[in-house]
């Protein structure tokens, strides 16, 4: 595993290094995913590296995830990633995971006006996860949240997914089978209240 990310090993042009190296605080790397338009290609195809979403500007949840893991590596902080995982036809969502003390918070990329960026301010990777819960819905007001990946650390898989577009789907498909926490019992599921009318409303306002 290689604990040091530096330009030199990282595969990256200096302008790309630098574009991630300025992007020094997770407020800073969330300001800078809200600006990628999000992409919407069909399937939500994996096949663009963190070099190529830096080039096109264009990123889907993974992929801003990723680009932030990247740039919080670059800062000298793990490169951490959490999966949240939902019952179909809901969609999964990944985040940035980070901490500050002894605290966990997270940075994400959507197109809602939901599931966004979270505070430094959960005590667990468990409490952070649940202040999702809530905003996870379909349009017919069913609560979809089931559970959480441990958190996959990039730094395990070398830096070729930072240049390699390849390297992207084989991530994704590692976290979407790696090991899962459920969040409820069977018991709590049956007995889920839908969303309100004015939650489901205001979770069709979209950002692109």
């Amino acid at each position: 595993m290689r604990k040091h990310l530096t330009e030199v090993n990282s595969g990256l042009d200096h302008s790309e290094w630098q574009a991630l190296k300025k992007l020094d605080t997770p407020a800073k790397i969330q300001d800078f995913l809200n600006t990628l338009e999000f992409d919407f290609r069909e399937g939500h195809k994996i096949d663009r590296s963190v070099r190529g979403i830096l080039k096109t500007r264009k990123a889907d949840c993974a992929g801003g995830a990723i680009v932030a893991a990247a740039a919080l590596w670059a800062q000298g902080r793990p490169p951490l990633l959490l999966d949240l995982k939902v019952v179909q036809p809901d969609f999964d969502h990944v985040v940035a995971l980070f901490k500050e003390g002894e605290h966990w918070g997270a940075i994400s990329k959507t197109n809602h006006a939901v599931l966004r960026y979270r505070e430094p301010v959960y005590k667990s990777k468990r409490e952070l996860v649940m202040s999702y819960f809530h905003e996870y819905f379909l349009k017919t007001g069913q609560k979809t949240l089931r559970s959480y990946s441990k958190p996959f650390n990039l730094a395990a898989h070398g830096t070729n997914w930072l240049w390699q577009k390849e390297k992207l789907r084989d991530l994704v498909y590692l976290l979407d089978h790696s090991p899962h926490t459920p969040i409820l019992t069977s018991q709590q599921i049956k007995k889920l209240r839908k969303a309100d009318p004015i939650e489901i409303k205001v979770g069709e306002i979209k950002e692109w």
